[in-house]
This record gives structure tokens, C-alpha cells and sequence, in this order.
């Protein structure tokens, strides 16, 4: 007997300047067999980066709670009664002490997170300080304020930010499910002006949150018939947060791991030179979940004890994990060059 190619009867993996996906070829992907999804997924990562290389990257919440936006999902809505303290933005001295140490645990990207609707004018000094001190100790820098004009996108980019994160969180049609305060179109919008501006994009979004398969892959397939694909997608699984509407409305069902990898799997193949990141929700998932993630093409995490407001494993716990499966944290390109590469 001959043998068969296993991805013989799969669509083949799309390249950043290949035809605009269609939510029934990404569809069909999806709902492959699971074995040959991962078997094109894994392919396609090795295409394209080491499989034993995982990016480690820090987040830290510099201002948090009283966000006026309504985000089904958040804790830091001042709309939900979480009881989160709302605290002003973090001192920038403060904010490099807390890069230096990441830098020196292992991270070589640290993401600052603020609890905006969209930055105000007196805080962009401070915010631009920060993008500077950071960059500074040779850590690629990565900002989330909400909503941008075009003279903030400016500021940053010239302060040297590497990437923006603005999530669109899901499908457009389960969009307004969870959000009601800012529009769909309106987060597009903002990517466009950060990726206008010159800095580097990070979207993805979060899943297990009540909708369907077919909104986790049309989620996919806007990040993916962006102009250019995001160098960064996280994925987040939900955390229900007590006071928040998703954890006090009817209960929501966890998504099944398989489902869960399928995810990552779809986002590896349809955006093959994204780093794709387990976000929030890794203190749910078990060592045989995520590394089952990681075959499938995820290559970065969070690392720390805290996501902003969430729980998130310790570090010797992925450590461990890293050991086990003998996985390396990965260099930074700033750090295997010895400068910053260019934007």
C-alpha cells in the first residue's frame, strides 16, 4: 500500500500576500480532521520559527479599573461592580524598576496595559517616558490605551514603541453581544492609524465567552484580511470574573481544549509569521493543554504571576513546563543583534 498525504484534501496554507481568506475556507480548515489540522499547523510553524522557541513577554497594568467602556468580559469597567479600585496612572519610575526586573527574569518584551477609553492629552508625556525607559534597558515595548488619534500614534512611534495592542476581541456579528460603547468599526479604525503610523500591531481576542465556532474563525479571518497581518495575536481564553456580565449572566460554557487548539491551529496557518500568544486563561489549562497549544503553533506567553487583574502561572511553574517539553525562552531580535531592529 502507497501512503497518502495527509493534507492531501486540505486547503493549503495562506501566505501574507496570498488571495483575502473567506470565512468558508477558513471554515474548512477548522472543521478538519484534527490530526491533519495539527499536522499543517505544526508544518507551517516550522516554516516559519523554531518549534522549541517560545517568546516570553511581560505585562504590567500601569493604571488600573474605572474604564468607562462596558466590556462584558472586564473587571476594570467602572459599569461592573467587580469591586476593583479604579488607581491612577503607575509613576514612571516605578514602571522601568518593574521592567528591569522582568528584563532580568527572562522577558525581552514588556507590555504596559491602561484602563482607557483613549489616552488624555496630560498623560502623554508620562506614557511616552515610559515607551523610552523601557526600550532603553533593550526590551521591545508594546503599549494597550484604548483608542489613538493620529498625533498619539505619532508620539509613540517616535518615542520608539514597537507595538500597539488593541484587540477586536471577537466577530464582528457577536460584537455588540458583549460591547456596547465602542463599535466594531471603531477598533479597525484604530489599527489602520497605528499600522499608518509605523508601529507594529498586536490583535487578537478572546474566546469561551458564549459564541459560536463560527465566530471564533470569522474572527480569525478579519485579523487575517488585515492589510497586514498583526506580528502579534494573542488569544485569550475567558476568565469569568465575578460582578463582571459574563460571569453573572446565564453560565457560560468553558470551550473544550480540542476547540481551543483548533483556534490556535487556524491562526498559525492563516497568519504563518505571527507570533501567536496563550494569553489569558493559562491558570485554567493543564500542562497536556497547553502543550498541545504550543504543537499547534502558539509561540509566545505571559509570564508572571498577574495579567493585569487576573491570575496567571508563576514563572516555576512555566519553567517546569518549559523543561518538560524542552522548550527555550526565545532571544530577542534586539537582543540577537545587540540593537533595536528597525520598525
Amino acid at each position: 500500500m502507497h501512503a497518502t498525504n495527509p493534507t492531501k484534501t486540505m486547503p493549503q496554507a495562506q501566505t501574507p500576500d496570498a488571495t483575502t481568506w473567506t470565512l468558508e475556507k477558513a471554515r474548512a480548515l477548522h472543521d478538519a480532521p484534527f490530526n491533519n489540522l495539527l499536522f499543517l499547523a505544526q508544518t507551517v510553524h516550522r516554516q516559519n520559527f523554531d518549534p522549541n522557541k517560545v517568546q516570553l513577554s511581560r505585562l504590567l497594568s500601569i493604571k488600573t479599573g474605572g474604564c468607562p467602556e462596558d466590556c462584558g468580559y472586564c473587571s476594570q469597567s467602572s459599569h461592573h461592580e467587580t469591586g476593583l479600585k479604579a488607581s491612577k496612572l503607575m509613576e514612571v519610575r516605578r514602571v522601568i524598576a518593574e521592567s528591569n526586573k522582568a528584563r532580568d527574569a527572562g522577558a525581552t518584551r514588556y507590555c504596559m496595559g491602561v484602563a482607557w477609553r483613549n489616552p488624555k492629552a496630560r498623560d502623554m508625556d508620562a506614557v511616552v517616558a515610559m515607551v523610552e525607559g523601557v526600550k532603553a534597558l533593550g526590551m521591545e515595548t508594546c503599549m494597550t490605551l484604548g483608542m489613538l488619534d493620529l498625533e498619539q500614534a505619532a508620539r509613540l512611534k517616535q518615542a520608539g514603541l514597537d507595538y500597539y495592542n488593541h484587540n477586536i476581541d471577537t466577530s464582528q456579528r457577536y460584537y455588540s453581544e458583549i460591547i456596547s460603547t465602542r463599535s466594531f468599526g471603531d477598533r479597525i479604525d484604530t489599527l489602520e492609524l497605528v499600522r499608518q503610523s509605523g508601529i507594529k500591531v498586536c490583535c487578537g481576542g478572546i474566546v469561551g465567552m458564549g459564541e459560536k465556532p463560527v465566530d471564533r474563525i470569522d474572527m480569525l479571518v478579519t485579523l487575517a484580511n488585515l492589510p497586514e497581518h498583526p506580528e502579534s495575536v494573542p488569544i485569550n481564553m475567558l476568565i469569568p470574573i465575578a460582578g463582571t456580565p459574563l460571569a453573572e449572566a446565564k453560565p457560560i460554557e468553558p470551550i473544550e481544549p480540542i476547540e481551543f487548539a483548533r483556534v490556535i491551529a487556524l491562526a498559525r496557518i492563516m497568519m504563518p509569521k505571527s507570533h501567536i500568544r496563550l494569553s489569558a486563561g493559562r491558570t485554567a489549562m493543564t500542562d497536556e493543554m497547553q502543550a498541545l497549544c504550543f504543537f499547534a503553533g502558539a509561540n509566545s506567553i505571559f509570564v508572571g504571576d498577574t495579567l493585569l487583574t487576573a491570575d496567571n502561572p508563576g514563572e516555576d511553574k512555566d519553567s517546569l513546563l518549559f523543561r518538560r517539553l524542552g522548550i527555550e525562552p526565545m532571544a530577542s531580535r534586539r537582543n540577537e543583534r545587540g540593537t533595536a531592529c528597525p520598525l
